[in-house]
């Protein structure tokens, strides 16, 4: 597409050409970008915004050897395309193609992969340290987004590098104006002056100085010098974590960016912070005048902007739970809606537009999100606290410790439950049943559709004996018919869908309309089967599942989960009752014991064996009838 990018296949091919033709470079790069997303699909705006930067980044550093850390990855597009992988680009977030994120797996010039958000300073020190005791020289530089800041364990990687007085470079990619604007030519020559050597030579020189004077000078020089440098160029949180900051600087300025980036490099030899101001989107006009910057976007016409998007006549689940809220928000004030940093995409933005003061975007602070929700609980609140399957993991601590060691009555609002697509195996809702199942007095439920989900909405804002939790998948429901409210359901008892006698299902979640399906094939085989959506994962509807292992010779529990969840504690109550040794067979299906890389979210259920064809082929095999000579 470019002429210069054609000459491109590594970084080391970016060396050679001038700064004016990296600027060209650029431009192409953005051209390019662009046109791949738009046949993709994926994270767009923030791609857009580190064209520049990434292009400047490879071009002074000596990568792969000179490790570069990106924090989430959704910006990595640029530097994917550098970086070897230009020609598999249109099979990003596809199967057996290019992961949406950085992935070791991949290339060399992804040391670590991430996906989730504030772990690359974390992971640079790691390298630092790694490359101080083995004797090297390299570089290490973390990429970090200005929202990734908001998580705490940003500042503790800062933190433990300040105190360590590694060498490691910390590129702030402030692309939001969330913590300070560049201030022009004058912002741009401070911030070459404050990393060049002679500043920073006669800077450590002078604080040598002070130290052998009275403490009140000292005192007094310092603040002095905080006070003068804050003026000018901010920084000064980010020194007191032990930190030397540069900047900000124009992140889309080539003139700005290379010199101090050189600067860093040569000069440097303890813990900086860059800060490089970015604008999400830059250079397609669509993407700039979207609310959200096209952050993450389906596949759409280059020239217009619009995306493709699919047809479907029920509705999303997220919006049937941002809906459901709202509804039982009206009948109590006591309810309030908790999210961190995804209100668009776990429906809580539906509840602000409604309850804007009964609503709490905490950042990327997951753990934090937990424990505010527990201190609203403990005084009398009813939370919501509404985070993705993939990103509750990582507040797991406050889950046992801060909300069901005490037994508060958190409502955790789990979205994109199992599969999620093209987002891989670092978001896919896998484990969420198993990990909070196993804490004594939770209450777990899965919704087979939305309607159901309603009620678990409801249910949830009724219970106040403990922490609740229910699980829904991503994307758009069953097409089942709504209910006009939602009505709390009794803790602890599944329904019965379907009567047989033969073989029973007995589905958690989202695989209940597949259930059926294979039921009606079993049927149509002459084996009578029943269907059950057990509807809690805990507690278990202990009547329920030992009448159907009573009265059938096979028992399937199905789940869109990890091993450990649903099935094994099915199948611990069936020990408990001595029903294992009464010839009953049992088989649980799962989620395979494996990271599920992107595809098509009905492959990924496919292959798992959690579609209908799974389910007959697993009770045929049960029943040693001859299996499915031809799976789909």
């Amino acid at each position: 597409m470019g002429d210069l990018l054609d000459r491109v296949n590594s970084p080391k091919d970016l060396r050679h050409l001038s700064e004016k033709e990296l600027r060209v470079l650029a431009d192409e790069l953005r051209t390019e970008l662009i046109d791949v997303v738009s046949v993709t699909g994926g994270h767009l705006g923030s791609a857009l915004g580190v064209v520049e930067l990434t292009a400047a980044l490879h071009y002074i550093f000596d990568t792969p050897r000179d490790v570069l850390i990106w924090d989430v990855g959704h910006q990595c597009y640029p530097h994917k395309i550098l970086t070897g992988r230009r020609d598999r680009m249109k099979t990003l977030r596809q199967a057996d193609g290019l992961s949406g994120f950085t992935k070791r797996a991949e290339s060399d010039y992804d040391p670590f992969g991430a996906a989730h958000s504030s772990t690359s300073i974390s992971a640079g020190l790691g390298f630092a340290t790694a490359r101080d005791l083995m004797g090297g020289d390299n570089e290490v530089v973390a990429v970090i987004g200005d929202g990734a800041m908001s998580a705490g364990m940003a500042y503790e990687a800062m933190n433990n590098a300040g105190a360590r007085d590694a060498r490691l470079i910390v590129i702030l990619n402030d692309n939001d104006m969330s913590i300070a604007p560049p201030v022009g030519a004058m912002s741009a020559y401070l911030a070459r002056l404050a990393s060049g050597e002679p500043y920073v030579t006669l800077r450590d020189a002078m604080k040598g100085l002070v130290r052998h004077l009275p403490r009140f000078v000292e005192r007094g020089a310092a603040r002095a010098e905080e006070f003068a440098k804050g003026i000018a160029m901010g920084g000064t949180l980010f020194e007191e974590l032990g930190f030397y900051y540069v900047g900000p600087i124009d992140g889309h300025n080539l003139d700005h960016l290379l010199p101090v980036l050189r600067n860093v490099r040569d000069t440097n030899n303890k813990p900086v912070l860059v800060h490089v101001v970015t604008q999400k989107g830059k250079g397609y006009a669509p993407a700039e005048n979207s609310a959200d910057k096209y952050h993450g976007v389906s596949k759409f016409d280059v020239i217009t902007g619009k995306q493709a998007k699919g047809k479907s006549n029920a509705p999303s689940y997220t919006k049937v739970f941002g809906e459901s809220l709202v509804a039982e928000a009206r009948k109590d004030d006591r309810i309030v809606g908790i999210t961190a940093a995804m209100p668009n995409g776990t429906g809580i933005d539906v509840f602000e537009k409604v309850f804007p003061e009964r609503t709490f975007d905490v950042g990327i602070a997951e753990q934090h999100a937990v424990t505010f929700a527990a201190g609203l609980a403990a005084a009398g609140m009813k939370p919501f606290c509404a985070i993705y399957s993939t990103f509750l993991q990582r507040a797991y601590d406050q889950i046992v410790h801060d909300v069901s060691i005490q037994k508060l009555p958190v409502r955790f609002a789990i979205d994109r439950a199992g599969y999620v697509g093209a987002d891989g195996s670092t978001h896919a809702g896998s484990f969420d049943v198993a990990y909070l199942s196993c804490l004594p007095g939770m209450v777990v439920m899965a919704a087979a559709d939305e309607a159901e989900l309603v009620h678990m909405v409801a249910t949830a804002t009724a219970y106040d004996d403990g922490p609740i939790a229910f699980r829904y998948p991503r994307g758009e429901g069953v097409g089942t018919e709504m209910p006009a409210e939602g009505v709390p359901l009794e803790i602890g008892r599944g329904r019965i869908v379907r009567e047989g006698s033969t073989i029973a299902i007995l589905s958690l979640g989202s695989r209940l309309a597949a259930a059926i399906e294979a039921a009606e094939e079993l049927g149509a085989r002459g084996l009578s089967t029943t269907v059950a959506d057990a509807r809690f994962a805990k507690p278990l509807d202990r009547e329920m599942i030992i009448d159907l292992a009573r009265s059938h010779d096979v028992l399937i529990t199905v789940e869109e989960g990890s091993d450990g969840g649903f099935g094994a504690h099915v199948l611990t109550l069936l020990a408990r009752e001595g029903l294992l040794d009464s010839g009953l067979k049992v088989r649980p299906l799962t989620m395979p014991d494996r990271y599920v890389d992107q595809d098509k979210p009905e492959r990924m259920v496919a292959d798992a064996g959690l579609d209908a064809a799974g389910m007959v082929e697993t009770a045929l095999i049960a029943l040693g009838v001859e299996a499915l000579a031809n799976r789909a």
